[in-house]
């Protein structure tokens, strides 16, 4: 078989166009969007919520229908914020893609999701997305919502995300420790193929460059467009291994927070998903591995089966680190 074709234009690849301000022109149609739907008829019941009007972010919320219909002493379900993956730059929580990942999540694990929208780079870079996972999570502390407050139990709470999602997922379970989140508690950070990274390249990105999902140049793109100004791929956002890395991971322990990382073998990023990993168990943290052989970047999203298999792997987790 031959080798796929490089990538050549990374902005051709990610479907935006680079405008002479500095922002960025997104295709509205490359990823199709579904409505949220309150149909009883579905196993899983959605809807959206606004979060900030000023900064416009809002929120899908997911709860199984079952849990509707039980009466009102019934148990309140673990609650997992999950945030969507697009390099920090596209994507939003209404495609189809992440809607139906995080439908089936909430009926397969039984639990409540709430999926964050964030503001994107370069029209906001980073820590913005930080500030407004940060956001999401005091909205839910105050909200009065009743999905949320009859069926969501805030003390077995898990942060999560896809790629950027990853990234995100991580860097705001670092912010909890600001402010009093109570009665929400953090349990556990799930970082499914996380967007980690550094200046040099690890041996998977010289493997994968020619990878067809997320090459490194794809990735380097990212990076340039929603780190701060000036920063590089050695900056913390990127890599958890360097600057305060080693203050962040005594944060994590006292947080009392398990990780679970979980990567897959052609997704070129594994090598960093693993150093990071591996960085974080040196330094103490509890640490869940889950790294799958010849799997791309984001395969669960793509294939409901892998995803069945993933949510057994974050059942046992959630099982784990129960109170």
């Amino acid at each position: 078989m031959s080798e796929p074709s490089p990538v050549s234009d990374p902005y051709a690849h990610m479907s935006i166009v680079k405008n002479p301000d500095g922002s960025i022109t997104r295709d509205p149609n490359r990823f199709p969007r579904v409505p949220a739907t309150l149909s009883p008829l579905n196993p899983v019941v959605s809807k959206d919520i606004t979060v900030n009007h000023s900064n416009s972010t809002w929120m899908r919320l997911y709860v199984p229908t079952t849990a509707l219909n039980d009466d009102v002493s019934s148990k309140k379900l673990p609650l997992v914020v999950y945030y969507h993956g697009g390099g920090f730059v596209i994507c939003s929580v209404d495609f189809k893609l992440f809607h139906d990942f995080c439908n089936l999540m909430a009926r397969e694990l039984n639990v409540v999701v709430a999926s964050p929208s964030y503001r994107l780079a370069p029209e906001h870079r980073l820590p913005a997305a930080y500030d407004d996972g940060a956001d999401a999570l005091e909205w839910i502390k105050n909200s009065d919502d009743e999905w949320i407050k009859s069926h969501a139990d805030l003390s077995n709470v898990f942060l999560m995300g896809t790629s950027a999602g990853g990234n995100l997922a991580y860097n705001v379970g670092l912010r909890s420790t600001v402010g009093d989140l109570t009665p929400l508690r953090i349990r556990g950070l799930i970082l499914h193929h996380p967007f980690f990274g550094g200046e040099e390249r690890c041996e998977s990105e010289l493997r994968h460059v020619n990878d067809q999902v997320f090459p490194p140049i794809v990735g380097d793109v990212c990076w340039e467009l929603c780190l701060p100004v000036g920063a590089n791929r050695d900056h913390v956002y990127s890599n958890p291994t360097v600057g305060d890395g080693e203050d962040n991971m005594e944060i994590i322990k006292r947080l009392g927070l398990k990780v679970m990382v979980s990567g897959g073998g052609r997704d070129p990023m594994i090598d960093s998903q693993r150093d990071v990993a591996k960085f974080m168990k040196e330094k103490g943290v509890d640490v869940v591995e889950r790294f799958t052989d010849g799997d791309i970047h984001g395969a669960e999203l793509r294939d409901p089966s892998k995803s069945i298999t993933l949510f057994d792997s974050i059942r046992n987790f959630i099982s784990s680190s129960a109170p």
